[in-house]
């Protein structure tokens, strides 16, 4: 059977009434799934995050694009007037569409206003996306696996609902716990989480990558350690948004940094984690 004779996928039907969760993605218009894209044709509003890139707006052109961004220490919509607006709009009888930034369900508040949507007695479906803690480090050459490497990750939030570093975390147990850690929304408690994983054991010397703005032209990405990351951070003069990663997936980027080879240049340590070349795989 050639391709143009495959069936055509049965796609989902955006209802009046319903609103659809969706993950945007960490930044690049592309790496939008076909249900989300299939979601921003039938749409009569998107209701959509900060992190959702205008290019991605463009598919949506019949649609009515409402911002309800969120961005640290900056004039924000209140979390439950979103969720009320979203209940609204459904029983305005309005094909909603809820635009997230990476995946809704991953620190995204996807949840609550599912919860909230539920509640009220307005359908819905979950349509995820690409995580920006998986993702964005992709987009900097950071596997967060990598099996001569890590056989854990852990995701945690660098701030929780009062904006403070969440008190729920127990540090000790992450850090010795978990080969590689990657914090979302981390860089304004930066020194304090840096502090805890230095007390908790971690080497000053352990490899960190902070990617801000993962995905798009404006990505920019700090190599630097544990025990330096507070001054490199305002030394590079760096801004949220912003993944970290911590751990020696790091040095991964050493060899794998596509992007820079992409334009011309070569690779920096074919062999990062000094063991030898790899084994064949069997």
């Amino acid at each position: 059977m050639t391709h143009a004779n495959l069936p055509a996928h049965d796609w989902p039907v955006l209802e009046p009434g319903w609103v659809w969760l969706c993950g945007a993605g960490p930044g690049d218009p592309g790496l939008l799934t076909l249900h989300a894209l299939n979601a921003l044709r039938q749409a009569d509003v998107v209701i959509y995050d900060a992190l959702v890139q205008e290019q991605i707006l463009d598919w949506a052109p019949q649609a009515q694009h409402i911002y309800a961004g969120k961005r640290g220490g900056k004039p924000s919509a209140k979390q439950r007037d979103i969720s009320l607006h979203l209940v609204e709009l459904a029983r305005a009888g309005k094909r909603v569409l809820r635009l997230k930034g990476g995946d809704p369900f991953v620190f995204g508040r996807g949840g609550e206003e599912a919860q909230t949507l539920v509640q009220h007695d307005v359908p819905i479906r979950i349509i995820p996306g690409i995580t920006a803690g998986i993702g964005g480090l992709a987009y900097a050459g950071v596997p967060v696996t990598h099996r001569d490497v890590n056989q854990s990750v852990t995701f945690v939030t660098g701030h929780d609902q009062s904006g403070n570093t969440p008190g729920s975390l127990d540090w000790n147990s992450i850090s010795k716990g978990s080969q590689v850690i990657v914090i979302y929304m981390g860089m304004k408690h930066i020194a304090q989480i840096a502090g805890k994983l230095l007390a908790a054991g971690r080497p000053a010397t352990e490899p960190v990558a902070v990617v801000t703005t993962a995905t798009t032209d404006a990505q920019d990405v700090l190599e630097t350690t544990l025990g330096t990351i507070v001054d490199d951070i305002a030394q590079a003069g760096l801004e949220p948004p912003a993944v970290i990663c911590v751990g020696q997936a790091v040095l991964m980027r050493q060899v794998l940094d596509w992007q820079s080879m992409a334009s011309g240049e070569l690779p920096r340590n074919l062999d990062p984690l000094g063991r030898g070349r790899p084994a064949e795989s069997a």
